[in-house]
């Protein structure tokens, strides 16, 4: 009876945590990437199954960025490049900071917009490109996401 009682409440627990979609809403750091999400469309592809590893820039990391380039990927004919530039953030896979860790250093991963993201680490640090992490395993029922400190620009598009 015992144990029948932990597995129900085991399942009531694993459904009730939010997806990534959900995490990132919660989240008191991700207010911009939470919305840049939304206009570029991909809440669906956050909310499938997965599973997916997000490396998601804080606020502050946006705040970084000239006014005039944030504003401008707000807007609905730059729809596809704003979302090129958050699928860079993404890679197929749930990926845990141990996970990070244990890789080759450096390792290249294929983001989901299809160019290459390079992932370094020392034994007290994880780097996604450029990007710190400064904040790892924020736990998604279809996922995980990592707080970075820098928005990533895939090659080929400037700032």
């Amino acid at each position: 009876m015992f144990a029948l009682a932990c597995l129900l409440i085991t399942g009531v627990v694993a459904e009730s945590q939010p997806d990534i979609v959900g995490v990132l809403a919660k989240s008191p750091n991700h207010k911009t990437f939470s919305q840049l999400v939304k206009t570029a469309g991909l809440v669906d592809t956050l909310k499938a199954k997965g599973p997916f590893t997000v490396f998601a820039p804080t606020d502050a990391a946006f705040a970084k960025l000239p006014k005039a380039t944030l504003d401008s990927l707000k807007k609905p004919e730059n729809k596809d490049k704003l979302k090129s530039i958050l699928l860079y953030h993404i890679i197929n896979g749930r990926v845990t900071s141990r996970d990070l860790m244990g890789m080759k250093s450096p390792t290249s991963v294929s983001s989901l917009n299809g160019a290459k993201l390079t992932i370094t680490h020392t034994k007290s640090a994880i780097k996604v490109n450029k990007a710190a992490v400064i904040k790892p395993d924020l736990t998604a029922s279809n996922g995980i996401v990592h707080t970075i400190d820098a928005v990533l620009m895939p090659p080929g598009k400037k700032r």
